[in-house]
């Protein structure tokens, strides 16, 4: 991975690319001012340096509802009874592979981990429950907090409009 340096062209492509992944690479140049074949090398090279580390569809919480259930929605905090490094790690290890856990974030002061978990029901959090925090002598608390209603999601990052 090479080193990048960042322009007022890569900070307009970035904010383009995380609002729809989905344009054509004509239509991504004609927004940023530039050509498509510079338009792609500078995509290319983003990519390359692992700045932008993947393209992902957002699926609408509300439609899949419709066809699959409501499902749950929790932010879960976790204390470990110990917190040297190698727990934290393997705890972070612990949850890295699950599904259901759609985020982990390290966190402090407070609880060790924030997780934001989504489980189809009540007896699959449960389940999940009892396979990350219960089987886990290190897991000393687990407070969980259910999500009534999702008043905004976003993945986009802030981004200054130039340098």
């Amino acid at each position: 991975m090479s080193a990048l340096t960042l322009d007022n062209i890569d900070l307009q492509l970035l904010a383009q690319l995380q609002t729809n992944t989905a344009l054509s690479n004509q239509e991504l140049a004609e927004r940023v001012h530039v050509s498509p074949p510079t338009c792609l090398r500078r995509v290319k090279r983003l990519k390359d340096t692992g700045l932008i580390e993947r393209e992902i569809a957002v699926l609408s919480t509300d439609k899949l509802a419709s066809e699959l259930g409501h499902g749950l929605t929790a932010v879960v905090e976790i204390t470990l009874d110990r917190q040297d490094q190698a727990a934290l790690e393997a705890f972070e290890q612990r949850v890295a592979p699950i599904d259901a856990v759609q985020q982990c974030y390290r966190v402090s002061p407070g609880p060790d981990f924030c997780l934001v978990v989504h489980a189809a029901n009540m007896p699959d959090y449960l389940a999940l429950t009892q396979q990350l925090f219960t089987a886990d002598a290190n897991v000393r608390n687990v407070k969980s907090f259910f999500s009534l209603k999702r008043s905004k999601f976003g993945a986009s990052l802030p981004l200054p409009e130039s340098l």
